[in-house]
């Protein structure tokens, strides 16, 4: 396996997450309810998993090793990534004051839904075109050396016992709202 069989797999987890709250603004459009606790739990995932550990293993590691072997920082796939990962940045923190300054989940939904669509996309646009430039850019062995560092192991097991795991109760609550 390699950094980036890592970084896909974390993609369907982060995918799945979406499916939840999806699922749960339609529930809210649609006039039910859903606990403030539960959107406040799904924020912590998209600050802690997605924004945290995801975005800071691809800004911190891959992308400098992109840079180092030649691809710009800027005008290219990583400049889009980083742009996007700052609009998702504002867009967590829109769901924030949404659910800090009212008492109606509703103002929660529609930055709820922009952020889906952006990382519906962006991951679309790491899957098929950034991730298979730095397979052939970096290589199958520079990969493999990438996941072994110490950094990513740490990165590894925050997803793996945190996040990620279907044994984890938390996780099993948010699944139970996928249809």
């Amino acid at each position: 396996m390699t950094a980036t069989d890592d970084l896909r797999a974390e993609h369907e987890g982060i995918l799945r997450m979406l499916g939840v709250m999806r699922a749960l603004a339609t529930r809210i459009e649609a006039g039910g309810t859903v606990p403030v606790a539960e959107l406040t739990g799904i924020l912590d995932f998209l600050k802690i998993f997605v924004d945290k550990c995801h975005h800071g293993k691809e800004e911190d590691i891959l992308f400098p090793a992109l840079e180092a072997a030649g691809m710009p920082r800027e005008g290219g796939p990583i400049g889009i990534m980083l742009h996007e990962h700052v609009l998702g940045r504002g867009l967590i923190r829109d769901m924030d004051a949404a659910l800090a300054g009212s008492a109606d989940p509703r103002s929660f939904v529609a930055p709820a839904l922009d952020y889906i669509e952006l990382l519906t996309q962006h991951i679309a646009k790491e899957n098929s075109v950034l991730l298979p430039i730095a397979e052939r850019l970096l290589g199958t062995p520079a990969l493999t050396a990438m996941r072994a560092s110490p950094s990513l192991r740490i990165w590894r097991m925050s997803r793996d016992r945190a996040w990620m795991s279907p044994e984890n109760g938390t996780a099993r609550l948010y699944w139970s709202y996928l249809p």
